[in-house]
């Protein structure tokens, strides 16, 4: 897997990433000491030309550091109940029925870590995957998020709710999220840009629930619908 820009690679070092190589360009300002890191660490560096870093850059916005590492590591979904049991804290999941844009998936990351979802649940088929992409968007929140890719998302809800968990899925004709009770296990089923969350899926969840809104569009985007939420999810559990 490729990481790119300082602030994701800075954090895949931190976080102890297993890194084959780090790629810096020659004459970069290192403003985040990112080298310096990565000599603490004793991860090998070199430097190139920024020719040679665009060549095999994805997202062309290398920033100078691009870090070789090993692939993503995904979790299970037990794991991430024991995380939540070991803060002491209710069970919080983000589900994501076939979210497909990369840039939607990194930024769920960043909520999700900033909002202290214990973890993210992505379906194998017809959605996006942890890709390099996603690495550099999350800005090191991949880093730090558990994360299970599972083959049928509406069995993980039976299992779930079996397990006592509440879940919900956000659509538009729901109930406005602030009447909600969060304070639960809970889990939370996010839709595809396009389509929303599937029938089915939605027929399983125990409750819908909305983001009022007072302009004339009449949708946001999956990641910032998601951050809305999430932020409702702590401002409950204060």
């Amino acid at each position: 897997m490729i990481i790119e820009g300082k602030n994701a690679v800075k954090e895949a070092i931190k976080s102890g990433v297993t890194i084959s190589e780090l790629k810096v360009q020659k004459g970069i300002h290192d403003s985040e000491n990112v080298v310096g890191l990565a000599k603490e660490k004793g991860i090998r560096f070199n430097f190139y030309d920024k020719i040679n870093l665009d060549r095999i850059s994805e997202t062309k916005r290398h920033q100078g550091f691009i870090a070789i590492a090993q692939d993503f590591k995904y979790s299970t979904i037990e794991e991430m109940k024991q995380f939540a049991k070991s803060k002491g804290e209710n069970l919080f999941l983000l589900i994501l029925d076939g979210v497909e844009d990369p840039h939607n998936v990194g930024s769920i990351l960043r909520v999700a870590d900033c909002s202290g979802a214990h973890g993210v649940i992505l379906p194998k088929h017809r959605a996006c995957s942890i890709t390099d992409t996603v690495v550099k968007i999350s800005s090191g929140a991949s880093n730090y998020v558990k994360v299970a890719m599972v083959t049928n998302i509406n069995d993980v809800i039976r299992d779930l709710k079996e397990d006592f968990v509440k879940v919900v899925c956000a659509e538009a004709d729901g109930k406005t999220l602030y009447n909600i009770n969060m304070q639960c296990d809970l889990a939370i089923v996010i839709g595809s840009e396009g389509n929303g969350v599937k029938p089915l899926t939605r027929k399983l969840c125990d409750e819908v629930i909305s983001i009022p809104m007072k302009g004339n569009v009449n949708s946001l985007n999956a990641s910032v619908a998601t951050g809305i939420v999430a932020f409702e999810v702590i401002r409950q559990r204060q």
